[in-house]
């Protein structure tokens, strides 16, 4: 690896998997306590977007292993998409 590269490996970035999205009234969201479930737009075994520093890069799929929850990645957007997500 380059001095170059190595000098940004330590830079902090979000990475954020898009389970699902919904609309609420705010009288909603107030309602809203503990144990309380939201309906989201997402079907299940559907492909969850993943942002990077709210950019979409990819798309994956929730995995459970061992009582945990993760994303498998199952497609990185190419280079074109990649740069019309930037934007």
């Amino acid at each position: 690896m380059t001095d170059k590269i190595a000098r940004i490996l330590d830079i902090p970035i979000e990475i954020t998997a898009v389970l699902g999205r919904t609309k609420m009234s705010l009288n909603e969201v107030l309602e809203l306590g503990r144990g309380s479930l939201v309906e989201l737009d997402t079907l299940e075994n559907q492909e969850v977007e993943i942002l990077v520093n709210n950019k979409k890069i990819a798309y994956g799929q929730v995995v459970v292993a061992q009582q945990n929850f993760g994303i498998k990645i199952t497609k990185v957007l190419d280079s074109e998409d990649l740069i019309k997500s930037l934007k």
